[in-house]
């Protein structure tokens, strides 16, 4: 859980650092660099999961929630 955490800490940075891109200049390098992190720490996310024998919540977007209570 905590991988997934991270990664989703990883993420709110890249968007920050996206936002600000729109104000004033910011390198390309940081944003890929938290992109792939955000990406090793998904991995490493599953891996603990299926290491310690526990699945993964699948995401199931909105709408597909909805039909399937219909």
């Amino acid at each position: 859980a905590l991988a997934h955490l991270s990664r989703t800490v990883c993420r709110r940075a890249e968007r920050s650092l996206v936002a600000l891109g729109r104000a004033e200049p910011v390198g390309e390098r940081p944003r890929q660099y938290l992109n792939r992190l955000s990406d090793l720490l998904f991995v490493l996310g599953r891996e603990l999961n299926r290491a310690g024998k526990r699945g993964d919540v699948l995401w199931r977007h909105r709408r597909e929630k909805r039909r399937k209570r219909a």
